[in-house]
């Protein structure tokens, strides 16, 4: 599964690209907030939203999402700007409040950087709060797959999300002290001279485009860095690759599933982690149950065992790469299959559960990836009906599992529906406010 580990250049290219098209879309508004006139500000504000939430559109309807968290702590940033900025001109036309002219578009001159840059870093401040829990996050997990699925990609675009939102809320936080102190302790409210907007409008400017070119700079060297240890796989080896569908079967007997304790880890061959020994792969697209069923019975000279289905992820990164997972479940007892063929060795489900609980980074990543869905599809169906209500009307109520009920269930662990309840549901704080204007939650 070593392609698997490597990074796609074009969505790298693409994670830098939705950066500076926010960053150039900030530069923009606060250059045309100031050639334009000032009663055209929100205007600005206005049509700039409406760009960024058509990139966050396009990317969710696309085949390949991308990681738009930037982008859309951006657009609640120039939103909740555009709201203050509006209200606080229809407080004054009614004589709620009274303000400076320099805070009211419908007076010259207005001074957008005073509003604009302590509303964003507010925002983007409660975003990075919130960053485990944004919805966009949520929705990207269920289509692309969570972090530990992702690999290495995945790694680097929730990192660097993050280290793009400090960097804003730094860049923000700054800005907004340079412009208030010099809007408190120097500048005349008589009139407004270039040297006035440099500091109210150009020093923005100038900050966010330094912002761009240092995060030029970041990424050429991270392109630089992947290549180097061949973590990259360029546009053209893209068009190259053939398709290919990676097996993955966990072995189960009773209360024990086969695992081997000595796997080694891809990128960082000092390491061993626990995994299933039974992968395998196709250089086709798709594989019929019939030649799976001949695979999993080659694998480990059983014929007698129960193949059932448990979950298909197609890669976001790499072309027509998908992985299936598959329960093969054998009759009798563990002690019966002394030797499988294959490395590894029989470990009890509860010792596995204490592991995933306790040190998950003793396991392989996909591993982690596997038993998170099969636990939270389970639990959430032990412990809530349809509507995301507890079937036990006890909050502090928790359920447990084992391979027993795995091996019984009739439940479709392809569907994503109880991983959508367990986002969402009656423990969810607020749970009926945000339900009026969530709705049901969408199951299938």
């Amino acid at each position: 599964m070593d392609d698997l580990r490597r990074v796609n250049s074009v969505q790298l290219y693409s994670f830098w690209k939705n950066l500076s098209i926010g960053l150039l879309t900030i530069i923009g508004l606060m250059a045309f907030s100031h050639v334009l006139p000032f009663y055209a500000s929100p205007i600005v504000a206005f049509l700039a939203a409406a760009f960024l939430y058509t990139m966050l559109y396009n990317n969710r309807i696309g085949s390949s999402p991308n990681c738009m968290v930037v982008i859309y702590a951006l657009l609640y940033s120039i939103i909740n700007y555009t709201v203050v900025t509006v209200l606080l001109n229809i407080l004054t036309i009614w004589h709620f409040v009274k303000l400076p002219a320099e805070f009211l578009f419908l007076n010259d001159p207005y001074i957008p950087s005073l509003l604009m840059n302590p509303v964003c870093f507010v925002t983007m401040l409660v975003i990075y709060l919130r960053r485990n829990h944004l919805s966009i996050c949520r929705d990207c997990r269920l289509k692309a797959g969570g972090l530990y699925e992702r690999g290495k990609a995945g790694s680097i675009f929730r990192y660097e999300t993050y280290y793009q939102i400090r960097n804003l809320i730094y860049l923000f936080g700054f800005l907004s002290l340079a412009v208030w102190a010099y809007y408190e302790f120097i500048y005349i409210r008589l009139s407004v001279n270039a040297r006035d907007w440099y500091v109210f409008t150009w020093l923005t400017i100038i900050a966010f485009v330094l912002d761009e070119v240092y995060f030029v700079y970041r990424y050429y060297n991270l392109y630089l860095d992947l290549k180097e240890n061949d973590e990259i796989i360029s546009q053209e080896e893209l068009h190259d690759m053939t398709a290919k569908t990676y097996l993955r079967f966990y072995v189960i007997c009773g209360e024990k599933i086969y695992l081997d304790p000595h796997t080694i880890t891809p990128g960082a061959e000092y390491k061993e982690v626990l995994d299933t020994p039974f992968i395998t792969k196709r250089s086709v697209n798709g594989i019929a149950i019939p030649e799976v069923r001949t695979i999993i019975r080659r694998l480990t000279g059983v014929d007698d065992g129960e193949l059932r289905f448990f979950y298909c992820r197609r890669s976001v990164d790499l072309k027509n790469h998908s992985i299936l997972r598959y329960f093969y479940f054998l009759p009798g007892q563990p002690e019966d299959y002394p030797d499988l063929g294959i490395d590894g060795e029989w470990v009890d489900f509860a010792d596995v559960k204490r592991i995933y609980t306790r040190t998950p980074g003793k396991f392989s990543n996909r591993a982690v990836a596997d038993l998170s869905r099969l636990a939270t599809i389970i639990l959430t169906e032990k412990i809530f009906d349809e509507n995301g209500k507890r079937k036990v009307n006890i909050k502090s109520y928790s359920s447990n599992f084992t391979l027993s009920d795995v091996k019984n269930s009739t439940l479709d662990f392809q569907d994503d529906k109880w991983v959508k309840i367990s986002m969402f549901n009656s423990d969810t704080p607020f749970y009926k406010i945000k339900k009026l204007f969530k709705g049901k939650p969408k199951v299938r």
